[in-house]
């Protein structure tokens, strides 16, 4: 369970970081209420999660889900650029969290 409930925080962390960039700094209401619920439930679900999960680990995780999350949401939906290089940033990040993961009990 711990681990389903780290998967969706960093998931929601994914959601509150795109909202926040249409929230144009807050200054859009719906945008704005979703970035804070999400956020709000995103930290709760990592607090969880941290019950059984160390804390390097699931802070990681949490973290690199929203990072990749978010990077291919901007490539995918916001059209920010693809380059080798920001590709072999994202494949190290993942290689990170896979062996993360893989050096967990």
């Amino acid at each position: 369970m711990p681990w389903i409930q780290l998967t969706i925080a960093g998931l929601l962390e994914v959601v509150w970081a795109f909202s926040m960039k249409q929230s144009a700094g807050f200054t859009r209401l719906w945008p704005s209420v979703v970035t804070l619920i999400a956020m709000v439930a995103s930290f709760l679900l990592l607090s969880l999660s941290m019950r059984s999960l160390p804390l390097g680990t699931a802070y990681m995780i949490w973290t690199g889900i929203g990072a990749l999350g978010a990077f291919l949401l901007g490539i995918l939906v916001l059209g920010e650029q693809v380059t080798p290089m920001r590709l072999l940033a994202a494949a190290m990040l993942l290689g990170g969290l896979v062996l993360m993961k893989l050096s967990s009990d």
